[in-house]
């Protein structure tokens, strides 16, 4: 058993999702949007991301963190503030122990719809799918537990190839 907090970090609004992985098999357990008011200050929006994260992670006691990498947009400014945010929410994990990996988000949405050009309606119907989930979850939430998705899937695939054998440098 594995809890997974995943995050969808944002300077105004950060998506978490935490899932439970036992097996090859992953359920829900929590999700939510984190938001900022548009009157704070960054370093006021930041606090709020790591107060926030860090009673989840209180709360609920991942064994790690998935979060999505920073990808370069038109804007450098949004790109830059993004980054905080991702920081904030890294130093939440950091300072209890958590191990946090990083995933594009193209390998995230490849990873869930099979597609690494998938728009958010289409990852959020997979997590619903993906979930079991009576509803299609907020679109943050749903690309944080798409984030979660992601690493457990790569987890799994990891635990599968040091199972694999290896012969004349191919896989059998």
């Amino acid at each position: 058993m594995a809890l997974i907090l995943g995050i969808d970090p944002g300077s105004r609004k950060t998506g978490f999702g935490i899932i439970n992985c036992i097996g090859s098999q992953s359920e829900y357990v929590t999700s939510g949007v984190i938001r900022m008011s548009d009157a704070d200050e960054l370093p006021a929006r930041l606090k709020v991301i790591f107060d926030s994260l860090t009673q989840i992670i209180e709360q609920y006691c991942p064994q790690e963190m998935a979060i999505e990498q920073v990808f370069m947009a038109k804007n450098a400014a949004s790109a830059l503030k993004l980054g905080q945010a991702r920081g904030a929410a890294i130093v939440a994990a950091t300072a209890h122990n958590i191990p946090v990996s990083e995933y594009e988000a193209r390998k995230v949405k490849q990873s869930v719809v099979g597609n690494g050009a998938a728009d958010k309606l289409q990852v959020q119907h997979m997590v619903k799918v993906l979930l079991k989930l009576p509803a299609s979850p907020q679109e943050d939430a749903a690309d944080a537990l798409a984030v979660a998705l992601c690493h457990a899937n790569s987890q799994q695939h990891m635990i599968r190839m040091a199972g694999s054998s290896f012969r004349r440098g191919r896989m059998i």
